[in-house]
């Protein structure tokens, strides 16, 4: 069997949240379970494509709307990523030093059709076509309704949301990019007035996914005004819990972090990076560290941690590390919070990845209060490090950690996102931290839950399997 994933970002080439981390993470262990799958993705200006070898197996060009626009096909030179990754280059749109911008419409319909052009030239069709959020959402429309690609009807293809909030929406003055079809159809493209890709995706894919059973429910209450559609479409609809490359993520070999550690020697393990991350950022090591890592956008609740951080810092004998970026107004509340509470909280306003895996290594606890979160991989990474995640018990979170009130509970959760639920969520944490000998045992528990991407890329291969 071979699967095709095409997608926006894959990690390690191109990472700007949680889709990238999957697609590049599913392939790879879904050919540890004899199947073919592969990646088809843009080709960007970034550090990784700077810092490769690529080589071009196909040329050609594509009619958006009037326009040609020239195309190439590029693969990796040396097989690195544990699974065939190809690139779509189209310099004039693609080749950017960012993966989305203001105005994508172009940008990312070239891409879908470049692909499915360059697909029409295969001599082997593939048995499954698996299409990641908005920016593929047209795909299964063109495959369905679109006359040039008449060859791919028979081929199932799936569409998995990872966030429904994005949708990829533009006017209909623009139906004229999309390659030839029945106009009689083109109500499978409108939702609300505008054509919406994601909503064209639902209607048009054969299943539909998301990443967590809890979010899928969640989506036909609250999906961004996708809830009827979603609700109507049901029948073809499930949720499949993401997992995480326990490789990469693994506190035994991590090359980022400050001392490897084993689940046996994870006290003095944990110890070596909560002390660097004290060191390099005027912490104090004998507090609990709370942390956040993410984007300071209001799905992840961010906007909160101005007024939560001030009171549980004047409140509790805690330490708080923040990494993160996203909105200018919080990054400046955030970088001001320094100056009053030098000893005791820190911010690092940006993204870095081996900083992320230490904070991940050395944290006493992960904070992560989210408005909507579809699966959550932190929380995971978490647990895999020994790090009690603190969640607002929604989609994937609700999921995945279960609070220490219950029986085998491990975590910290609270059900709403506001200020007095996080601080008392926190005062949990401190308490539970006092108790040396619970937090411990909790620490040792959680390394040992298998999020591995094993379980979940079966799933998908029984799904791929049930409509093949």
């Amino acid at each position: 069997m071979t699967i095709i994933h095409i997608s926006a970002e894959c990690y390690p080439v191109a990472k700007v949240g949680g889709l990238a981390d999957v697609v590049g993470a599913l392939p790879k262990y879904q050919n540890s379970s004899n199947v073919s799958s592969q990646v088809i993705m843009p080709f960007y200006d970034n550090m990784f494509t700077k810092e490769n070898v690529f080589t071009t197996i196909y040329s050609n060009e594509i009619n958006l709307g009037n326009t040609l626009v020239n195309f190439n096909v590029k693969t990796l030179k040396e097989k690195s990523l544990g699974f065939d990754v190809f690139f779509i280059d189209i310099p004039e749109l693609l080749f950017k030093d960012y993966v989305y911008s203001s105005d994508d419409t172009n940008r990312f319909l070239a891409f879908q059709i470049a692909t499915l052009d360059w697909m029409l030239t295969w001599e082997k069709h593939p048995n499954i076509i698996h299409c990641h959020d908005h920016h593929t959402g047209l795909i299964p429309f063109m495959l369905q309704e679109s006359y040039k690609y008449e060859a791919f009807r028979k081929i199932p293809n799936i569409l998995t949301i990872h966030n429904a909030q994005y949708q990829g929406w533009f006017s209909h003055i623009k139906v004229g990019l999309i390659p030839s079809f029945n106009f009689n159809n083109v109500g499978l493209l409108d939702w609300g007035g505008t054509i919406n890709p994601l909503a064209a995706a639902i209607k048009c894919a054969w299943r539909v996914t998301t990443v967590s059973p809890s979010y899928m429910e969640e989506l036909k209450l609250a999906a961004n005004g996708l809830e009827s559609l979603l609700s109507a479409e049901s029948a073809k609809c499930s949720g499949i819990l993401n997992g995480i490359d326990t490789d990469v993520w693994n506190p035994e070999t991590d090359h980022y972090i400050a001392g490897n550690y084993s689940i046996q020697t994870v006290d003095t393990g944990a110890e070596t990076n909560k002390k660097y991350l004290c060191n390099l950022f005027n912490l104090d090591f004998e507090k609990p560290l709370f942390a956040f890592i993410g984007r300071l956008v209001g799905e992840k609740g961010s906007d909160l941690f101005p007024d939560v951080f001030k009171i549980a810092l004047e409140r509790n004998n805690l330490n708080i590390l923040l990494l993160g970026s996203g909105n200018s107004f919080v990054e400046q509340q955030l970088e001001a919070l320094k100056k009053d509470y030098i000893g005791t909280y820190n911010a690092f306003i940006g993204y870095d990845e081996k900083l992320s895996h230490i904070i991940y290594a050395g944290a006493d606890f992960l904070l992560m209060p989210s408005r909507v979160e579809p699966c959550g991989l932190n929380q995971m990474y978490a647990l895999r490090y020994g790090t009690i995640p603190i969640v607002r018990s929604i989609g994937g979170l609700k999921d995945t950690v279960i609070d220490i009130s219950k029986e085998n509970g491990f975590g910290i959760c609270h059900d709403n996102v506001t200020v007095l639920e996080i601080i008392n969520a926190i005062d949990r944490g401190v308490a539970l931290y006092k108790n040396q000998s619970e937090y411990n045992n909790i620490r040792k528990k959680i390394m040992e839950i298998d999020h591995s991407w094993h379980v979940s890329a079966q799933e998908y291969i029984n799904l791929y399997n049930s409509i093949n």
